[in-house]
């Protein structure tokens, strides 16, 4: 099971990754703990990567892609694979796609969570970290209940901030949610509910996508045959 996890900043997509790491097996690809063991590991694409960042730039699509092939290829993604945080447009998707047909290997499904921004607002606006431990809390936690540290507020938590966030995520992402759309593969779930609810139909919309994949194949096998 290969999955693309798709959705805005405060939308649950950690959650939903840890409960599908869980439940299938699979390998939870972030590109941002790829990027950070890259550059701690001083690979040759971590030093590459890691100039890009001293001088306050992007790192170049080639070698993010670069990274996340060298990731893929460990052995610990062969019962599959969840990307969060990769691809962020469609040019990266498209990159992707071919890289993953030189190894083989394909997307099963793209999973949107989707939220109404002014309930994105809402959560990470009254969100609170604790600098000691980093539990991350929330406005009405007086302390870290972990530690008892005092919990301060992100500055990209603010909500004129994170307005900024989500406008940027949508254009960028429009053209990505379009692409796997076009593919057949995007599946789009409502994640203003409870986390549990979302994950049933996140299990539910995988049982489909697999059940139609077989169709595909043994249909495929009987014009074959025929």
């Amino acid at each position: 099971m290969n999955i693309v996890l798709l959705g805005a900043p405060g939308a649950g997509k950690g959650t939903q990754a840890e409960k599908l790491v869980d439940a299938y097996d699979i390998a939870h690809i972030s590109t941002g703990n790829i990027l950070r063991a890259a550059v701690g590991a001083q690979t040759p694409l971590g030093l590459e990567a890691q100039s890009y960042m001293d001088a306050g730039e992007l790192v170049p699509d080639s070698v993010v892609i670069g990274l996340v092939k060298e990731r893929l290829e460990e052995e610990d993604t062969d019962k599959g694979f969840i990307l969060d945080g990769f691809p962020r447009t469609a040019t990266q998707a498209v990159a992707l796609a071919s890289e993953l047909e030189e190894m083989g290997r394909g997307i099963d499904c793209a999973i949107a969570v989707k939220v109404a921004p002014e309930i994105i607002v809402k959560r990470l606006s009254s969100r609170r970290l604790c600098k000691a431990c980093g539990y991350i809390g929330r406005v009405s936690d007086a302390a870290c209940p972990v530690c008892g540290d005092k919990l301060y507020q992100r500055d990209d938590d603010k909500p004129a901030t994170v307005k900024n966030r989500l406008e940027v995520y949508e254009k960028s992402t429009a053209p990505l949610i379009d692409y796997y759309r076009g593919a057949d593969l995007l599946v789009e779930v409502d994640g203003e509910q409870s986390p549990g609810v979302v994950f049933e139909q996140i299990q539910v919309a995988l049982s489909q996508g697999s059940r139609r994949k077989e169709t595909s194949c043994r249909d495929e096998s009987e014009r074959a045959v025929l």
